[in-house]
């Protein structure tokens, strides 16, 4: 049993399905589409449906496969925590949504659980979200006005 080859993917968390996506990625490889759809959507059932997830996904010689999903990027975290749909077209310009620095620390200690992060300090991690929130257009303050953000955060 020896790797064959590790490809990323970006897969809806607990909608993952054979289609065009996934078989074109896997199909070369030699992987039950079915049997790694099946898996990924049990791991990922904690999750906010739909909510894009990368994975590390490794084809072995025999068929088998192994997978290792990580947590949502971080512009995903803070739209679901701001409660909108896009960043802002004009970041430095424009604002489009809110998030308090609470939302920031959650997210920042989900990151955390990531392994390629769980040895960086959670400052550090929650530096890195603020930056995202500033090149998305999100503005982080104490207080979020009724309407402003704060929308419903994910897994």
């Amino acid at each position: 049993m020896s790797l064959v080859r590790s490809v990323l993917l970006r897969v809806p968390a607990a909608a993952a399905k054979p289609g065009p996506a996934i078989g074109q990625a896997l199909g070369p490889l030699g992987v039950n589409m079915a049997e790694f759809v099946k898996q990924f959507n049990d791991a990922t059932s904690s999750y906010k449906p739909n909510t894009p997830l990368p994975v590390k996904l490794s084809a072995f010689s025999d068929r088998t496969f192994s997978f290792v999903v990580q947590t949502p990027p971080t512009s995903e975290l803070v739209k679901q925590a701001a409660g909108i749909k896009a960043g802002a077209n004009r970041p430095g310009s424009e604002v489009v949504g809110y998030i308090t620095p609470q939302a920031v620390y959650e997210i920042a200690k989900m990151k955390q659980r990531d392994e390629t992060r769980s040895f960086y300090p959670l400052e550090g991690i929650a530096k890195s979200v603020v930056g995202t929130c500033n090149s998305m257009g999100v503005v982080v303050r104490d207080e979020v006005e009724e309407g402003e953000g704060e929308g419903e955060k994910g897994n």
